[in-house]
């Protein structure tokens, strides 16, 4: 079936009939092309076994409304949902999947970083910040629904290649519960907004993530599998990633491992990546409500410069967000994900574990045109009752502004170690 892309390419039609449909009649096997023009358009559902490229100057942008984005069930910020917006292009129980081409998949977010914490005017404390109290932080997350732009879930053998990603609602890229997942070459940039990650990486197995470009407000990449009672229910682990030959830049947060850990993580490899302005380097977040355990994880041939934290290990991370607990006087209606976020977690199960990291060959310089006030060379920190195991660092050279501080850690070793402050 032949279908006339140009009455559509003015980015003002919005055509997503047109293109589903056009991906619907993709045969077994078959590629279909998206030419040069704009095509505004709400959510979009993939299949398996089918090829989506987007031609040079090809834009596939976001509408800016929310009834665009039907509401499906979901893996959200380490929680499943009945009720989340479904990405901008999505695929869900797929195989043999390629979204690929050097065109752009443009998510129009401002309209839900507003939404989240206000205009540029309100300085990122307006919108649904604002609004509720200091004690349900932890609810405004997930209380606004904003879609991704890229949703895997459930898939195997899924390629992304080459295209550039950009203002996503959220973020840019979620895999979850996925297997045999490549990304290479994607570059990510334009996400000035909250929760903007780059590539999300959720209970998944065997994934490389390949010389990719990235800036955005929040991790660049991160590990996950699941929070708090939720995810030590679901009882998914995320292992055998491997993430190489990656350049990040401000003001994405390093590439991260948490803090939803609660499946645990295992036998992670990242080597051969560059930060330039990141407010961190390499990250592992936690929580004492979150369980699981980081373990087999080696890190090698990082090259930092003007990073805030080139190693931050924080296992009681962001207490306001972390911790949910529905106020004793609260009156209003409970939504069933805060009943799923308060569940109690008993101390003795919700403490996580890490162990066995190996860190080596990294460089960590700042000069005078650093943009953070205060960088330091080492933030770790842990519950002293379940210290970090085995923690090597291994020909590190770092110059910064303060060293820091290390603490609860059982087996720390620094070898050929130069910290200049």
């Amino acid at each position: 079936m032949n279908f006339d892309f140009a009455p559509y390419a003015d980015g003002k039609s919005l055509c997503t009939s047109f293109l589903q449909q056009a991906i619907d009649a993709v045969p077994t096997g078959g590629t279909l092309v998206i030419p040069a023009g704009t095509y505004l358009t709400g959510s979009l559902f993939l299949k398996s076994n089918m090829t989506l490229e987007l031609s040079k100057d090809a834009v596939i942008l976001g509408v800016v409304d929310d009834a665009a984005y039907p509401p499906l069930p979901s893996r959200v910020a380490g929680i499943e949902l009945t009720y989340w917006p479904a990405g901008l292009i999505n695929a869900q129980h797929c195989e043999n999947l390629t979204i690929c081409g050097e065109g752009t998949i443009d998510g129009q977010g401002e309209y839900w970083w507003y939404k989240f914490w206000g205009p540029p005017e309100d300085n990122h404390q307006g919108g649904m910040l604002r609004e509720y109290p200091s004690n349900l932080r932890w609810a405004v997350d997930y209380d606004c629904f904003r879609p991704q732009a890229i949703l895997i879930g459930n898939c195997r053998t899924v390629t992304l290649r080459d295209f550039h990603c950009e203002r996503s609602g959220f973020w840019n890229i979620h895999l979850y519960y996925s297997t045999d997942i490549l990304v290479d070459h994607v570059t990510i940039a334009r996400n000035l907004g909250p929760s903007t990650d780059g590539i999300d990486i959720d209970s998944c197995n065997r994934v490389l993530v390949r010389g990719c470009h990235i800036s955005c407000h929040d991790d660049g990449i991160v590990i996950k599998s699941g929070r708090d009672a939720d995810g030590l229910r679901v009882n998914r682990i995320c292992e055998n990633i491997e993430i190489c030959d990656c350049h990040l830049t401000a003001p994405s947060e390093g590439i991260t491992l948490g803090s939803d850990m609660s499946g645990g993580i295992r036998s992670v490899y990242i080597h051969d990546c560059t930060f330039d302005g990141a407010s961190f380097g390499f990250r592992i977040k936690s929580a004492r409500t979150r369980g699981g355990t980081i373990q087999n994880v080696r890190v090698e041939n990082l090259k930092m410069t003007n990073v805030r934290e080139p190693f931050s290990f924080q296992l009681n991370w962001f207490p306001e967000f972390s911790y949910c607990k529905i106020p004793d006087d609260y009156t209003g209606e409970i939504p069933e994900h805060w009943r799923i976020l308060s569940q109690y977690v008993p101390p003795e199960i919700g403490l996580p574990t890490l162990r066995d990291v190996c860190i080596e060959n990294v460089t960590s310089y700042v000069n005078a045109s650093c943009r953070h006030a205060v960088p330091l060379a080492f933030s770790i920190d842990t519950d002293a009752k379940r210290p970090i195991e085995n923690l090597l660092f291994r020909d590190i050279e770092i110059t910064s502004r303060t060293f820091g501080s290390i603490a609860s850690v059982k087996g720390l070793r620094f070898e050929n170690v130069k910290i200049s402050v």
